[in-house]
């Protein structure tokens, strides 16, 4: 007779969305003008590098294992976004605006599809997405068509999305350490 034993996987959640959060809350700080933007692109970058990029696609590759596609699709689509936004900043920054546009605007529309798809999900989740739909969009205008103020507001709805998801990620950590509903999700 044989004993199997399962291998308890962690949540890779938490880790995702840690990545996520702080490094659209570093980049929101400059879009919403609270610090100008040579003060602060450089730990910007190194952010989206090492941690926004990078934990969302170990924490993508974890959901894999978990047979989650939702999260797979999310974490390395948005790791895989802030490699080629820090890429883009860093070796093409004189791109026109028009394009730069463009692109956040089909990141906007990504992100309206996970945003229907998380319908199923916490609502804290669908949080995370309604705001971070509004702020792919409103930079989308601000930077493709030069609207300052649009940039400026997409940067403060950047901030909110960041704080949702670092909500969701100590709801997710902290409900799982005490093994109930603290924080509700």
């Amino acid at each position: 007779m044989t004993t199997q034993t399962t291998e308890k996987l962690a949540n890779p959640g938490p880790l995702g969305l840690c990545g996520f959060a702080l490094t659209t809350f570093l980049l929101s700080l400059i879009n919403a003008g609270i610090f100008d933007k040579q003060d602060g692109i450089s730990i910007v970058l190194a952010m989206a590098f090492a941690f926004g990029g990078t934990a969302q696609l170990i924490a993508g590759i974890m959901e894999y294992r978990k047979g989650n596609t939702f999260g797979f699709t999310a974490f390395i689509s948005y790791g895989s976004f802030w490699w080629s936004w820090a890429l883009f900043v860093q070796f093409m920054p004189t791109a026109s605006p028009a394009f730069l546009g463009c692109y956040l605007a089909a990141w906007g529309t990504f992100t309206l599809m996970m945003f229907i798809a998380s319908f199923s999900k916490p609502k804290a989740l669908r949080v995370v997405f309604f705001f971070l739909v509004l702020t792919f969009y409103a930079l989308a205008i601000g930077d493709g068509f030069g609207y300052h103020g649009l940039v400026q507001i997409g940067g403060c709805l950047g901030l909110i999305t960041a704080l949702s998801a670092f909500y969701l990620a100590a709801a997710e950590m902290i409900n799982e350490n005490f093994g109930r509903e603290v924080l509700p999700i």
